[in-house]
C-alpha cells in the first residue's frame, strides 16, 4: 500500500471515529434529557404526595379542611416514630397520622414509578439509536462517498486529468459535449454534459434578454432624441411642433419608465430579492375589488364578474397576486375592441384548486403564439402594432410560479382568449 493510500485510510478512519464520537454524544444527550425529565417528575410527585396524603387523611377524619387548625409533627425520639397531629382550636385531636406508614406508602409508590421509568429508559435506547442514525445519515453518506472517491482516485488506469483536458477542449458556444471513453467516469461525463447544456441555455437566455431589452429601449430613446432635435430646430417658434414634441416625449418616457420597472422586477425576482408575503385572503373579495377597479381604469370596455357561490380562500401575497390578475385584464383590454365585453370569473378547476379566469373577445392567438406567450419580450407579428413591452405576461408567470400555480390558456384567432390562473 502506498503512502497516499495510508494517509487516505487514516483520514477516513478519523472521519468514522468522529462520526461515532458524535453518535455517542447524541445518545448520552438523549439519555440525559430523559433522566432529567424522570427526576423532575419524581420531585413533582414528592411535593404532591407530601401535600395530598395529609390533606386526604385530614378530610377523611374531619370531613372538611380548615386552614387555621393547629398542625404539628412529634418525633418521639426518632424520625421513624414521628407522628403528624392536627388539632382543633379547642384542643381536640382531629388527626393522628404515624409517618412510618406514610413513609412506607410513599416508598412503595416511588419505587413503582422508578421501576417503570427504568423500563421506559431501557426501551427507549433502540428508538434513540434509530433517531441518532437518521440524524447522522448525511454524515455517513459523506464518509461513504469520500471512501468511494478515494478508491476511484487510487484505482489503476483512472486519469482525472482526462476530465480537465476534455473540459478545456470544448467550445463555450457550440453544442459540443465531452466524451471521456471511460466507463468508470460515465456518471461524471453525463453530469458535466447536463451542466454544460444548462449553462449554454442560461447564456442564450441572458444574451437574448439583454438584446431584447436594448432593442426595446433603443426605440423610445430614438423617438425622444428625434423630437428633441425637432424642438431645437423649430420648436421654439412653432407651438404646434412644441405641443407634438412634448406629448411624444411624455409618452415615450412613460413607456421607458414602465419597461425599466418591469426589468427591475424580473431582475429582483431572478436574484431572489423579491420575497412573497403570503397571507390567508378571500379570493372572492380580491376578484370583486379588481372587477370594480376595472370600471374606473378602463372606460372603453364593459366588464362582467361571475362570482362563485362558494367562499374561496387562498394563501397568497395579495399585492403580487392582484398584479398578476391585473396584467391579464390589461392584456385583454388592449387586444379587445372598444365596447366589447371582458368577463372575470372565479371558481375551482377539476382538481378542486382555486381558479381565476379572464376572458375577452379580442384578436386571439394561434397555437404557436400560445406556446411562447409567457416568454420575455415575445410579441407575435399580429400585436407589434399595439403598444407594449412584452414583459407583462412574463411577470405574471413569475408571480404564479412562485405561488406554486400555473396558467391554462384557450385561444382562437379572431374569437378571443380565455386564461385561467390556477393556484
Amino acid at each position: 500500500m502506498s503512502l497516499n493510500q495510508n494517509n487516505e485510510s487514516v483520514t477516513l478512519n478519523n472521519k468514522n471515529a468522529k462520526v461515532n464520537s458524535i453518535a455517542r454524544k447524541l445518545k448520552l444527550q438523549f439519555a440525559g434529557i430523559r433522566i432529567r425529565s424522570f427526576i423532575s417528575f419524581d420531585l413533582f410527585f414528592l411535593v404532591f404526595y407530601s401535600i395530598a396524603i395529609p390533606l386526604f387523611f385530614e378530610l377523611q377524619a374531619a370531613g372538611n379542611f380548615v386552614w387555621d387548625r393547629d398542625r404539628d409533627i412529634v418525633f418521639n425520639g426518632s424520625i421513624y416514630e414521628a407522628v403528624y397531629y392536627v388539632y382543633e382550636k379547642t384542643g381536640a385531636t382531629v388527626l393522628k397520622l404515624p409517618l412510618r406508614n406514610y413513609a412506607i406508602l410513599f416508598t412503595v409508590f416511588l419505587s413503582t414509578i422508578v421501576f417503570f421509568q427504568l423500563i421506559k429508559l431501557l426501551s427507549s435506547i433502540a428508538s434513540d439509536n434509530n433517531r441518532v442514525y437518521e440524524l447522522l445519515k448525511p454524515l455517513n453518506e459523506v464518509a461513504l462517498k469520500t471512501e468511494e472517491l478515494s478508491r476511484l482516485a487510487t484505482s489503476e488506469g483512472l486519469d482525472f486529468h482526462a476530465i480537465e483536458n476534455a473540459i478545456d477542449s470544448i467550445s463555450s458556444v457550440e453544442e459540443e459535449t465531452i466524451n471521456l471513453h471511460d466507463d468508470n467516469l460515465k456518471g461524471i461525463e453525463v453530469a458535466i454534459n447536463n451542466l454544460l447544456k444548462r449553462l449554454r441555455d442560461s447564456y442564450r437566455q441572458q444574451t437574448r434578454f439583454v438584446n431584447d431589452a436594448s432593442h426595446e429601449l433603443r426605440t423610445p430613446i430614438a423617438v425622444i432624441k428625434g423630437y428633441v432635435n425637432m424642438l431645437e430646430r423649430w420648436g421654439r417658434e412653432d407651438e404646434k411642433v412644441l405641443d407634438e414634441s412634448i406629448t411624444a416625449i411624455s409618452h415615450e418616457a412613460e413607456h421607458m419608465n414602465i419597461l425599466v420597472e418591469q426589468l427591475l422586477f424580473l431582475a429582483r425576482g431572478d436574484s431572489g430579492k423579491t420575497v412573497l408575503k403570503k397571507e390567508e385572503l378571500s379570493a372572492n373579495d380580491l376578484m370583486r375589488e379588481i372587477y370594480e377597479e376595472s370600471f374606473m381604469i378602463d372606460e372603453d370596455h364593459p366588464y362582467r364578474f361571475n362570482d362563485c357561490d362558494e367562499k374561496i380562500t387562498v394563501s397568497a401575497d395579495p399585492t403580487l397576486l392582484k398584479q398578476a390578475i391585473r396584467i391579464l385584464i390589461d392584456n385583454a383590454a388592449k387586444y379587445t375592441n372598444a365596447g366589447d365585453e371582458i368577463i372575470l370569473s372565479l371558481g375551482r378547476n377539476k382538481d378542486n384548486r382555486p381558479m381565476f379566469m379572464v376572458e375577452d373577445t379580442g384578436i386571439g392567438m394561434s397555437n404557436s403564439d400560445v406556446s411562447h406567450m409567457f416568454e420575455r419580450f415575445y410579441r407575435s407579428d399580429e400585436v407589434r402594432s399595439y403598444r407594449g413591452t412584452g414583459l407583462g405576461l412574463s411577470i405574471a408567470k413569475w408571480i404564479v410560479d412562485r405561488h406554486g400555480g400555473h396558467f391554462e390558456v384557450l385561444s382562437r384567432e379572431g374569437l378571443g382568449t380565455r386564461i385561467y390562473l390556477v393556484l
